[in-house]
């Protein structure tokens, strides 16, 4: 039975408009409610801000920012906002409603998810997060309760309740105070808990990653007992492997997850676009087996025990909040290193170790000094045989490098690989890296530029925007912004066109806008207007008008087609007119 108290907003009419009529979650920052917005008689979501926050007007301005930002983003797998408003103290946002649940919810009740099913989960999160980093936008939330999926399987992102719009020069945002953390801490990139540090679309990046991770494995990598224990594990701690837990995920989605939860931001994909072209690559890599290969038992929740961590701690690291860090924890160590090991001092009266006793004697000081050098000699001889220190090669091109290599005794495996930065034939990367002794019996893996990799657009006009939106992703590019227009050829929902255009070459993963179809214009309402107003307002609507009055002064008293119908411009319409 529920013993909690009724909400007061249930049952209410906000704003004039938005009938509540029930509460779906509620959040750190806001409230949601089911409501029906009863001026367009459809179903919408509001989410309203905690009356203890609408107070302070700096949370207002995130949360009206939200609207402006997010009404800016015309994408399939973002929740639309409708509008944005205040009802005396009550500050609220009315948005898409989208029927379904939430990954958490997902997660919950599943566990881990086989890699297919983990990688259509994030896939269109990654196209709807980049098309909001390249709209200049960050979310700085991103979680599984911020993940919708629909009962048809569309996924869709929410909650921008935190944006931040990337500002100055350098396309960075500073944190908000030195000791004050704002977001979720089990998805929070270290830099947006270290003291002044600037922050950009790469936190967005980093989350990602920890979501992959979690949807792979069934929990998150970084726990603890209180949320600031979960903050130090981000800062100096590195996430584990996925194929620790999930076999299936395999090297190159551990690589993945690496790259995007690096600790160091400059070791992360630049943004949600490019790391959506690095796992698309990914994915082909993999066979059928590997994409569909359950979870082991051990990461599926019990009927009994359901995969949770403890009930203390879960409601205070899930929910979107604001802590005070204490300001010791904060102090930055050397960047993104461990400190070095102390050695253990010896206890009091312990005798000494064999080596202390052999250097007593000067005569046995004498002979290990000889046996040192005897096997000191050897090793370094042995040592030149065997080993070769891998010469500095990096941004040479390839026949150089392979000289220099080759002159050092070591041998040469070459791989190619695209890249938005190295000039084409121009040396990436070696393996081992220069400097390091490589064996010189194991081939150097010497990674050579292909310049950069581009796809064409493919051909979208006509197709169903479903339709074009999975054409663009299986051509390794991610869908755009989409806009609204009226057309007489192409069908309602359909693609009118495509920018860049067909056949344009873009690098992987680029964003590709969209127009789509309104359907044919619509037939204005004439009636009751005089001759000259009728024929006006049908002409501005591209349409002729047939009839006239006899005497000049009747009103239009009925039209064909009707007012509302769908005509192609041009069309005639027969208007009648009374008498008087």
């Amino acid at each position: 039975m529920d013993t909690s108290p009724p909400d007061p907003l249930t049952g209410t009419l906000l704003d004039g408009r938005y009938r509540i009529e029930r509460r779906i979650a509620v959040g750190g920052m806001a409230t949601v409610y089911r409501a029906t917005d009863t001026r367009l008689d459809r179903t919408v979501a509001v989410k309203v801000m905690h009356p203890s926050l609408a107070r302070d007007a700096e949370f207002t301005g995130r949360f009206i920012r939200e609207a402006k930002a997010v009404a800016r983003l015309a994408h399939p797998n973002v929740v639309n906002v409708f509008d944005q408003g205040a009802d005396g103290t009550t500050v609220f946002l009315a948005m898409e409603y989208v029927p379904g649940r939430t990954l958490r919810d997902l997660l919950r009740d599943r566990g881990a998810l086989s890699v297919r099913a983990a990688l259509d989960v994030l896939e269109p999160v990654l196209a709807a997060l980049g098309a909001a980093h390249r709209a200049g936008l960050v979310h700085r939330d991103v979680k599984p309760e911020n993940v919708l999926i629909t009962d048809g399987g569309l996924v869709k992102v929410a909650d921008f309740g935190l944006v931040r719009l990337l500002t100055g020069s350098d396309g960075v945002t500073e944190t908000t105070s030195p000791s004050t953390v704002l977001g979720t801490v089990s998805y929070l990139a270290p830099e947006q808990v270290r003291p002044g540090l600037p922050t950009d679309q790469r936190v967005d990046v980093y989350a990602a990653g920890i979501l992959l991770y979690e949807m792979l494995t069934g929990h998150k990598p970084h726990t603890g007992e209180n949320p600031v224990q979960v903050i130090y594990r981000h800062l100096h701690e590195d996430v584990p492997p996925p194929s620790l837990t999930a076999p299936a995920a395999g090297p190159g989605l551990d690589a993945i997850v690496a790259a995007a939860t690096a600790r160091d931001p400059q070791g992360r994909p630049w943004d949600a676009v490019e790391l959506l072209a690095t796992l698309q690559r990914a994915r082909r890599a993999l066979t059928p087996a590997q994409l569909d290969a359950e979870p082991p038992a051990s990461a599926r929740p019990s009927p009994l025990h359901p995969t949770t961590e403890a009930t203390s701690v879960i409601q205070q690291v899930e929910r979107t909040s604001v802590l005070d860090v204490p300001t010791m924890m904060l102090t930055r160590p050397r960047p993104y290193d461990e400190p070095a090991p102390r050695r253990a001092p010896r206890r009091r009266g312990a005798r000494p170790g064999i080596g202390a006793r052999l250097r007593r004697p000067a005569v046995w000081a004498s002979v290990l000094a000889v046996v040192l050098l005897l096997v000191g000699g050897t090793t370094y001889a042995l040592s030149g045989a065997l080993y070769a220190t891998v010469p500095a090669v990096l941004s040479q091109g390839q026949e150089q490098a392979e000289r220099e290599l080759t002159g050092a005794g070591l041998e040469v495996s070459l791989v190619q690989q695209y890249s938005e930065s190295v000039p084409a034939g121009k040396v990436m990367a070696t393996d081992p890296a220069p400097g390091a002794k490589a064996r010189k019996s194991d081939p150097v893996r010497v990674t050579v530029s292909r310049g950069p990799e581009r796809v064409a657009v493919p051909p979208l006009a006509g197709r169903p925007l479903e339709q074009a939106t999975r054409q663009l992703t299986e051509a390794r590019l991610t869908p755009g912004t989409v806009t609204e227009e009226y057309s007489d050829t192409v069908p309602q929902a359909a693609v009118v066109s495509a920018d860049p255009a067909p056949g344009t070459q873009l690098a992987v993963g680029a964003p590709v806008a969209l127009v789509v179809s309104k359907g044919m214009h619509l037939v204005p309402d004439v009636s009751g207007m005089s001759q000259g107003d009728a024929e006006r307002t049908l002409k501005e609507a591209g349409f002729r008008m047939e009839g006239s009055a006899l005497f000049g002064v009747g009103k239009v008293n009925g039209q064909v087609p009707a007012a509302g119908q769908p005509a192609k411009q041009g069309t005639a319409v027969k208007v009648g007119f009374s008498l008087f």
